[in-house]
């Protein structure tokens, strides 16, 4: 495991950071910092095919570079970090807005997940329809720019059983690359890993193969 430090990356050294790396992943956090070198190894990811994944943050910040460079939305980001952002493509939960006490406000728990990306790697991993998983966060998706992001490619591969809240996302035609709203960190155990951990390191085996 090589650890890096996103506040030294640049659109410019990425590419000498995360030589020689099998697979990409950003983890959960809060706040800006480091930021910036996130997007630029999300966009490193897609552009080269590394396995990538993404958690929590991790998986706001593929939608975000996904929006920019993808998807034409120029200034993309979250409100959370950009608040004056144009295209806040992750936005605050609907029944969060106006609260300003944080303590006990966030999305916590177990909560159902259903897998609609049938032909892409979390169903593949998951092997079922319908799934739980643990979460800590109080931004989300911004379904306004569902159609949007859909069309420029993005694949919703999970969402609440209402249909309502993003939960998984995939960019199709690379190897794996999903990121997840939740964190499958905490449902993984040393003898039990979770089925996305378990599948990212299995393609980024693969993959390092191929590249040799």
């Amino acid at each position: 495991i090589r650890w890096v430090d996103s506040e030294e990356v640049t659109d410019e050294n990425v590419g000498r950071r995360l030589d020689g790396c099998d697979g990409v992943l950003v983890p959960g956090g809060f706040g800006s910092r480091g930021i910036d070198g996130m997007l630029s190894a999300v966009r490193y990811a897609r552009e080269t095919g590394v396995p990538y994944f993404g958690i929590c943050l991790g998986m706001q910040m593929a939608v975000v570079e996904f929006a920019r460079n993808v998807a034409g939305l120029t200034g993309a980001h979250s409100s959370e970090l950009a608040p004056e952002t144009p295209y806040p493509v992750i936005d605050l939960m609907p029944d969060q807005v106006g609260v300003t006490a944080k303590g006990g406000t966030m999305r916590l728990g177990a909560y159902p997940c259903r897998l609609t990306g049938h032909g892409g790697p979390c169903y593949a991993a998951y092997g079922a329809d319908a799934i739980s998983e643990r979460h800590r966060h109080r931004y989300e998706f911004n379904n306004e720019y569902r159609t949007a992001l859909r069309e420029a490619g993005l694949v919703l591969a999970g969402t609440s059983p209402d249909g309502r809240l993003v939960e998984a996302v995939e960019v199709p035609g690379k190897r794996f690359y999903v990121g997840v709203q939740y964190h499958p960190e905490f449902k993984s155990r040393p003898n039990r890993a979770h089925p996305l951990f378990r599948a990212f390191v299995a393609d980024a085996l693969r993959y390092q193969d191929e590249d040799k």
